[in-house]
C-alpha cells in the first residue's frame, strides 16, 4: 500500500464512524486521487456502500476488480501497478441494496469526454498532457466552414465541414487532409486548437481539412464501395472545384480511427494513386489467418476487406502513420500492419502509447502524426 494512505489506514484503526468520517475528510481536502507514486496508482472511494468495484478498460486485466473496504471506516481502496507514462480511463461501479451504479470518480477532477458520456481519468507518474494540445494564445484561429455535397454513392446531399488555415489565401494552394469523424476529432480531440497550434509554430504545414462524419459509421465505416466513392468520387472533387488545393496524391491524406481507420484505409485501397498519406489511428483491423471471425456480426465486412487487402495490399498510400495504444484489444491486429505496409515500400511510422481506445490517447499522437505527413517550414528546414 502507498505509505500516506497507509499512515492514514492506521489512524483509523479503532476510531468510531463519525471520527472515521472526519479523519477521511480531512485527508481528502489534501491530498489528489487517485494516489499515485513511481510505480502505480491506488483508488479511492469514500463512502457507505455494499461493495465498490473498479471498472477500467485495459486490454489484459478484469474488466471489473473490487476495491478493499478498510475494516471499520467508510475507505475502499485497490493498488494497481501501472507503468510510468500511462494514461488510463475508468470508472467506480458502486453497488447499494443490490443495485450497481456506473459513476465517475467523485475525488478525481480530470475528465475525459467522449460520444458516451465521459469518464474519469488517471494519469500516472511521468505522463503530462502535452502543452501544445491545448489552445496557444498566440496562433490565429483557422475558420470552420460548411460544404453540402450531391452523393450518388448514399443519396441526397452530405454536409462536410471543412477548415481552412489562418491567413488562408485563394491564390496559395494548400494540401487536403480528409478525416473520418471530423465531428468528434473537433470536440474530443482538439482538433481545431492542434492545427492552429502546429500551423502557427510552422510544425505542420497551412491545411485544408474536411471534417466528413456518418450518419451510420457501423454500416459505413467498415470497409464498403460506397464509402469509398463517396470520399474518392464525391467529396475530392467538391472540394477541389471550390477550394485552391495542391495537385497529386501527396498533397491528400486520409484520417481515421478506430473504425474511420479502417474506413480510411479502405479508401485509399479502392482508390490507387488518389491519395498519398494515412493517419491511422488505433485501426479496428479486424482479420483472421484461420478460423472464423470472432469479433461479432458488424466486424465481418471489416474482416472480409482485411483478409482481401493482406492477399493483395498494392500500394495504397506514399506514407503512413499508425498508433494505438498498448492497453487496447487491437494492438496485435496494428502492429501487425506494419510490416505488411513497409513491405510494399510505404514509409511508414508506427507508435505505440501506454494508453487505451479513447480520444486522448489520439489527440496526444497528433502532433507527431501530422508533422511526419505534412511537415511544416520548421522541419523542411531542419530535419
Amino acid at each position: 500500500m502507498n505509505a500516506v494512505l497507509a499512515a492514514l489506514v492506521a489512524q483509523l484503526a479503532g476510531t468510531d464512524t463519525a471520527a472515521a468520517h472526519a479523519r477521511i475528510a480531512a485527508f481528502l481536502r489534501e491530498q489528489a486521487c487517485p494516489v499515485v507514486d513511481p510505480d502505480g496508482v491506488t483508488f479511492v472511494w469514500h463512502g457507505e456502500a455494499d461493495a465498490v468495484l473498479l471498472r477500467l478498460w485495459v486490454s489484459g486485466l478484469p474488466a471489473a476488480q473490487p476495491l478493499v473496504r478498510v475494516e471499520g471506516a467508510p475507505l475502499w481502496l485497490l493498488r494497481l501497478d501501472l507503468p510510468a507514462g500511462s494514461r488510463v480511463e475508468y470508472k467506480f461501479e458502486v453497488v447499494r441494496h443490490g443495485h450497481g451504479e456506473w459513476v465517475t470518480d467523485p475525488l478525481n477532477p480530470v475528465l475525459a469526454a467522449d460520444p458516451f458520456g465521459a469518464n474519469s481519468v488517471v494519469q500516472a507518474h511521468g505522463y503530462v498532457q502535452p502543452e501544445w494540445t491545448q489552445r496557444s494564445p498566440d496562433a490565429r484561429r483557422g475558420l470552420l466552414d460548411g460544404l453540402a455535397v450531391p452523393s450518388a454513392a448514399f443519396g441526397g446531399t452530405r454536409d462536410v465541414r471543412v477548415y481552412l488555415p489562418a491567413r488562408f489565401r485563394r491564390s496559395r494552394r494548400y494540401p487536403l487532409l480528409v478525416v473520418h469523424d471530423g465531428d468528434d476529432y473537433l470536440r474530443y480531440a482538439g482538433l481545431q486548437d492542434i492545427l492552429d497550434t502546429l500551423i502557427h509554430r510552422l510544425e505542420v504545414a497551412p491545411m485544408i481539412v474536411a471534417l466528413t462524419s456518418s450518419p451510420n459509421r457501423l454500416a459505413e465505416y467498415v470497409g464498403v464501395e460506397a464509402h469509398a466513392d463517396f470520399i474518392a468520387r464525391e467529396v475530392l472533387p467538391a472540394l477541389a472545384q471550390r477550394l485552391p488545393l495542391d495537385d497529386g496524391a501527396a498533397a491528400r491524406g486520409l484520417m481515421g480511427a478506430s473504425l474511420g481507420g479502417v474506413a480510411s484505409l479502405h479508401t485509399a485501397w479502392r482508390h490507387p494513386d488518389t491519395f498519398g498519406r494515412l493517419l491511422l489511428q488505433s485501426g479496428s483491423f479486424a482479420f483472421t489467418d484461420i478460423g472464423e471471425n470472432r469479433r461479432g456480426p458488424v466486424f465481418e465486412p471489416v474482416v472480409q476487406f482485411m483478409n482481401a487487402f493482406r492477399r493483395a495490399p498494392g500500394c495504397p498510400a506514399e506514407r503512413a502513420y499508425l498508433s494505438c495504444g498498448i492497453y487496447e484489444g487491437l494492438i496485435y491486429e496494428n502492429r501487425s500492419l506494419l510490416p505488411l505496409l513497409t513491405a510494399q515500400g510505404m514509409d511508414v511510422r508506427f507508435e505505440e502509447a501506454r494508453d487505451g481506445h479513447n480520444w486522448q490517447n489520439w489527440r496526444d499522437r497528433l502532433r507527431t502524426a501530422l508533422a511526419y505527413l505534412f511537415p511544416g517550414p520548421l522541419w523542411m528546414v531542419y530535419e
